[in-house]
């Protein structure tokens, strides 16, 4: 809904982003004051982080966490960044679901490596945590984990690493330790 102001000023607005103001009172010629003004400007404010975080989401699958710091960052209001961002959320426009599915197919592309640091990796990129284990679920379905690990023991053994510094590369890299073991002792060029 676009909304001009006897000043001359335009914005669009969003009617879900109304907390008190009812769309049906908004017509043509309509005057608001004070708190109701607040209201449809508040609603306007959202409809704009609306606009930008979409514009985010056609580059990339973002997660809500790093959007919410981007659309911060460029001074929007939190309370207009929450409403914006749970309406993209509703529509299915933002998933941290996806985002975690995206990252961990992009991520296996150079790097190998286990659960743990995984979910390490996409917590820390603030994938809320439930999103996180799906993601690792359907990820592992498709890639196993023990490949993974065989895999980065090849690339590690290139590297020069042996014994323990091999193992505790390994850990590092978010292997389990059985997971470890069992891949060495299959592997026994290692």
């Amino acid at each position: 809904m676009k909304i001009s102001s006897d000043k001359g000023l335009a914005f669009f607005i969003r009617t879900i982003y109304l907390n008190r103001v009812n769309s049906d009172l908004i017509f043509e010629g309509a005057e608001f004051f004070s708190e109701d003004e607040e209201d449809i400007v508040n609603a306007g404010m959202a409809y704009s982080v609306e606009i930008k975080a979409l514009d985010y989401l056609s580059r990339a699958e973002q997660c809500r966490s790093r959007l919410t710091q981007k659309l911060l960052a460029k001074n929007y209001e939190r309370t207009s960044i929450d409403a914006a961002l749970d309406y993209l959320t509703e529509r299915g426009y933002l998933s941290d679901y996806r985002f975690a599915c995206a990252w961990l197919s992009s991520r296996k592309i150079n790097h190998f490596e286990g659960r743990t640091r995984l979910l390490a990796e996409l917590l820390s990129r603030g994938v809320e945590k439930t999103a996180a284990m799906q993601g690792l679920d359907e990820f592992f379905e498709e890639n196993a984990e023990s490949d993974l690990c065989a895999k980065a023991a090849e690339k590690l053994v290139r590297c020069g690493k042996t014994d323990e510094k091999l193992v505790r590369a390994l850990i590092g890299a978010g292997f389990s330790y059985s997971l470890i073991r069992k891949t060495l002792e299959e592997k026994q060029g290692f």
